[in-house]
């Protein structure tokens, strides 16, 4: 430095010892600026002061010379001592020169700076906080200096800014927070450290609310929650838990819809083998189910990505069962917020008379009510779903995102890694949507229709269970009801769809009551669509159909209603082209008729055929059980035809007798033993009035080879008593009282109905052994 340059007011010996490279020279060189600058004060000589500060900062701290630098420092902390309370009045000058020492590479240095602001800010308190934001951006590169003695003394001025902060109620939070947000991404954990401290301090203060600008640094917050270091995660965990105990008590004044999309973010790990991703998962889902609650429908509009971020978490093992429990609150209070007015158009709610169009009211549908949807037809491709639009500002009701959730619904649905509990809620979701809001959700029927039939082949019961609710509503729903209704026509009949009896509406029609849909059962258009696509699905998966289809139907019936399920299949499957497919259908549909509790009501009503709608349902079934000659004669039996099941035994002669033929005649005969025909087997009794039942069992008696069969049953008819009663009464004689007038059928139209039906079968097999002959003899050429 050169020493013939003036600096006056300061003397020759003062800048000698400012840059002298002994620290105890530069300290008596302090005392004597000190006292200089205390004549100035006193002498009310503010352009001295301010002189002398100019030449301490300017030629001394950013000197070039390190001793020098040195010096200045010391000198502007005696200035400040000097000028006690009037400090805040220079505290610009004294501050900024000392504040870029913190950049200096001597540590040394850095430390001497870290010294001189903590004198400064110590003797000025609270005048320092308009410059506050220096202060803190020079602290928050100290805090990571590698040298522990700097790092020491960042840490006494850090504690000292702190106390001032907190006992002033000057602070300027909005000023302060667009630093804080930019700050709190640092990676290093030195400063992340400082950050968490800070605003540990900040939240704790009562005059500063920094609760409004939580949503500016949440997802920094987010972030150091993943820091490595437990130390910095427990205070992170303490800072959350402090903000969302505030949320709770003041729920009116938070801003739910800025912070929801990064709770969505968060919810969602990418890396799972980070175990700070589990934490900041579980923090997440933990704040994301309070906020349901607390904000309500305000939520309702960001379900979809809410939906996006829960959903995939209600698949988790007992590894994450905290945050599995948190994520099923939160669906399940979501799925509470749907409520039917959200099944309202916007002009409904404004109270508007406008009627409503079919395009808002009922589901496109194809012309044809025969027209089927192609089962394993893949929905469109999903574009990548936004979390959070929030609602304008003018909108006075709160609008459920209903096709960002059926979205988001729909692609769970299509992804095959998706776990069942996941499945599961999608599905429950579905069914829940179509009870709350059938108007718009049959808006997107069409596309899920297809991905709900794909999801009968699920390995889980539950899952099929809770699908086959889903169609059954859609199937069953006022709001899908067309112009295009899907009648069964046949060549004869109409099915006529029918409401299970004592069901009113507002009652359930399954034993899971609670589960089920309060609308009546009423079929409508899509009824008959499941039942094709249904059938369908069968005919190209037997594997399903062997494994659930028994399963499937029952269920249907509790959902649908027995007679309906029946009258439709029956109907379908006698236009059904694939004629092996249909015989095996039906002998599925006959077992489970002839075996299943669900269908007690609808056996005891094919039992005697009193009212005409009975005698028109046997016809339906009958029609198509001709598929399948065993079935039709246990059809017979059921209801008590014993004449027409005798004719028909006697056709058998004349059809090709199988394995699989007798097989099925040995089911008959096992079943013939169960409690279903207790009623036939008490009728042996009445030898007189029952010889075509007689005739029939011993027909089947001379079918059977002398099996195990054969024994049981002929062991059966062993029983009849006084055998001369065996005898054919004459049949002008024989007339069936137990039926009524009306219900009398043409049973010759039915017979040569039944011989039709098996010469088509009969040239089928021709045809399939031909084809296979020709193979043969080309194999051997």
């Amino acid at each position: 430095m050169n020493t013939e340059k003036d600096f006056s007011p300061l003397t020759p010996n003062i800048v000698r010892a400012l840059n002298d490279k002994l620290y105890e020279k530069r300290k008596v060189a302090a005392l004597e600026i000190e006292k200089l600058v205390r004549e100035f004060v006193a002498q009310n000589n503010s352009t001295q002061i301010r002189h002398v500060i100019q030449i301490l900062a300017s030629e001394f701290a950013l000197s070039q010379h390190p001793h020098s630098r040195k010096g200045g420092l010391i000198g502007l902390a005696a200035c400040s001592i000097a000028l006690g309370k009037d400090s805040g009045l220079y505290l610009k000058e004294l501050i900024e020169p000392v504040l870029t020492c913190f950049n200096d590479s001597d540590s040394r240095l850095r430390y001497y700076a870290c010294e001189a602001l903590y004198n400064i800010v110590k003797v000025a308190r609270g005048a320092v906080l308009p410059h506050f934001n220096l202060l803190f951006d020079g602290l928050s590169k100290l805090a990571a200096d590698p040298d522990p003695n700097v790092k020491s003394g960042s840490e006494l001025l850090d504690r000292l800014l702190k106390d001032i902060v907190t006992e002033s109620n000057k602070f300027d939070l909005v000023a302060f927070v667009p630093l804080l947000r930019e700050r709190i991404y640092s990676n290093n954990q030195y400063a992340r450290q400082f950050i968490i401290s800070w605003i540990h301090v900040l939240e704790s203060v009562p005059d500063i609310n920094l609760l409004d600008y939580l949503p500016e640094i949440l997802d920094g917050l987010f972030q150091i929650l993943g820091d490595n270091s437990k130390e910095i995660r427990r205070t992170c965990e303490v800072v959350l838990g402090e903000f969302l105990k505030e949320i709770k008590k003041t729920p009116s004044s938070v801003k739910f819809a800025e912070m929801a999309n990064i709770l969505v973010i968060h919810c969602q790990v990418a890396d799972e083998a980070k175990l700070t991703n589990d934490l900041i998962q579980l923090t997440a889902m933990t704040w994301m189910r309070e906020f349901i609650q607390l904000a309500g429908r305000v939520v309702l509009p960001y379900s979809s990505g809410i939906l996006t971020a829960v959903l995939p978490c209600l698949s988790y093992d007992d590894r994450k069962k905290n945050t599995k429990e948190a994520a099923s609150a939160c669906n399940h209070s979501l799925m509470k917020l749907v409520t039917p007015e959200d099944d309202e158009d916007e002009e409904e709610r404004n109270g508007s008379t406008r009627p409503l169009s079919r395009e808002d009211d009922q589901p496109k549908t194809e012309a044809d009510g025969n027209d089927m949807l192609n089962a394993s037809q893949e929905s469109v491709g999903f574009s990548n779903i936004s979390f959070f639009t929030p609602a304008s500002s003018d909108r006075p009701q709160v609008t459920l995102d209903l096709d960002g959730i059926v979205q988001v619904l729909d692609r769970h649905l299509h992804d095959s890694s998706t776990g069942m509990m996941t499945r599961i809620a999608v599905l429950k979701w579905l069914y829940h949507l179509y009870i709350k809001t059938p108007r718009k959700m049959f808006r997107h029927t069409d596309s899920l229709f297809p991905m709900l039939l794909k999801t009968l082949s699920d390995e889980s019961d539950e899952v099929i269970l809770k699908d086959l609710e889903v169609l059954a509503e859609i199937a069953s729903s006022p709001a899908g009801q067309t112009d295009q209704g899907g009648s069964c026509d046949s060549t004869d009949n109409k099915l006529k769809l029918k409401v299970p009896e004592g069901v009113t509406p507002g009652q359930q029609h399954s034993s899971k009551a609670g589960d089920l849909s309060p609308s009546t059962p009423s079929m409508n258009s899509y009824f008959y669509k499941f039942m094709i696509n249904l059938l369908k699905r069968f005919s190209l998966e037997r594997r399903l159909l062997e494994n659930r289809g028994a399963f499937i139907i029952r269920q249907l019936c509790l959902l649908l209603h027995a007679e309906n399920i029946f009258h439709s299949m029956a109907d379908i499957l006698l236009k059904e082209e694939d004629l092996k497919f249909a015989s095996t259908m039906v002998q599925t549909l006959n077992t489970i008729l002839l075996t299943s509790a669900e269908l007690f009501q609808l056996r005891n009503q094919l039992k005697d055929l009193r009212t005409q709608e009975s005698c028109a349902l046997f016809c339906c079934l009958y029609r198509s059980w001709c598929h399948n000659p065993v079935a039709t004669v246990s059809l017979c039996f059921l209801t008590q035809n014993y004449k027409h099941a005798y004719d028909l035994i006697q056709k058998f002669g004349d059809l090709e007798v199988t394995v699989d033929f007798l097989i099925e005649v040995d089911k008959l005969v096992q079943l013939i033993e169960s409690p279903i025909f207790t009623y036939l087997r008490l009728q042996l009794l009445d030898v007189e009035n029952n010889p075509y039942l007689i005739k029939a069992l011993y027909g089947l008696l001379m079918l059977l080879p002398q099996s195990q069969a054969f024994q049981l049953l002929s062991h059966r008819l062993q029983c009849v008593p006084n055998p001369e009663l065996m005898r054919t009464v004459n049949v002008p004689k024989y007339v069936d009282s137990k039926r009524p007038s009306h219900t009398q059928m043409d049973y010759s139209e039915l017979l040569q109905h039944f011989d039709r039906v098996q010469s088509k079968h009969l040239e089928v097999r021709h045809q399939r052994s031909g084809r296979a002959s020709d193979h043969s003899d080309r194999k051997l050429m």
